[in-house]
């Protein structure tokens, strides 16, 4: 459906339309609001804004360095879409909304970005995609509650290669249970902590974090690696973010696959299993 809107005017609003233009808003694409600016926020609006599938509707951050700011100007891509940047600090998200709905949220932030648009998402029936990889048994419960009415999909690592290596891992060990295993994950130099997609890795092949091996160098975006332990051999399963885009591109992916899903909290596992079922 094509609608055409002539002649916005919203006086006095931080939302102002050009007056006195013709404003052509294309409603076949999927309308996304992204949350968090930083190095990965700003690698997968670059994602958003190539996608032929969806819009950027409008970038929310705590800072203010860059209100007001086109993301396509910003980042020197040409697009049309609105992709503008508001700050927390001076925005009533409900007011943006009203203004640029949307029809998912795109989580980069902070483990509390969830406080500030959970509940207004779930009243609105706004799809919440979360990539943030850490949260405690707060934010996962809050997520939980959530989830008993609104579509949520959270993963702490949402590239699709990294969850690719965790499914043959897991299908690794199941044929051979016995196998030793050690993980090696390797981050920038300022990451702080173990990396979430490490400890999921653990989980998921239930071992201790002790089995975890971590590397801070430099600007490694991120690698993980699984090795295999057999008599006389081994196998590595490596995975390495070649750039943050990939983060885009697995976002990008999940909000694909959530079209059709009902009222739930969502992880990579549930997207990817029906197409390894098939």
């Amino acid at each position: 459906m094509v609608v055409l809107l002539i002649g916005w005017r919203y006086a006095n609003t931080p939302f102002q339309k050009p007056q006195n233009k013709i404003c052509l808003h294309l409603h076949m694409k999927q309308r996304v609001g992204l949350f968090g600016f930083g190095k990965t926020g700003k690698a997968v609006a670059n994602v958003i804004l190539q996608n032929n599938q969806f819009s950027l509707e409008w970038v929310l951050r705590q800072s203010n360095l860059l209100e007001n700011r086109s993301v396509p100007e910003f980042l020197g891509v040409d697009s049309d879409e609105p992709g503008k940047i508001y700050s927390l600090a001076t925005t009533n998200l409900n007011d943006l909304l009203d203004q640029m709905p949307v029809d998912f949220i795109i989580d980069f932030s902070s483990t509390s970005g969830i406080y500030t648009y959970g509940k207004i998402a779930n009243e609105r029936n706004i799809k919440i995609i979360s990539a943030i990889s850490h949260y405690s048994e707060k934010e996962i419960g809050y997520l939980n509650e959530l989830s008993k009415t609104s579509v949520v999909f959270w993963s702490p690592n949402i590239t699709l290669g990294v969850n690719y290596l965790l499914f043959a891992s897991r299908y690794l060990k199941k044929i051979a249970p016995w196998v030793d295993i050690e993980i090696i994950e390797e981050h920038f130099k300022e990451k702080q902590g173990l990396s979430g997609t490490a400890i999921k890795i653990a989980d998921a092949l239930d071992l201790n974090k002790e089995k975890i091996n971590s590397i801070r160098a430099g600007g490694i975006v991120g690698k993980h690696e699984v090795i295999f332990g057999f008599p006389f051999q081994t196998v590595r399963l490596i995975h390495e973010s070649i750039s943050r885009e990939a983060f885009g591109n697995g976002a990008l992916f999940v909000a694909q696959n959530l079209g059709a899903k009902k009222a739930g909290l969502y992880n990579f596992e549930d997207v990817l299993l029906p197409y390894f079922a098939s």
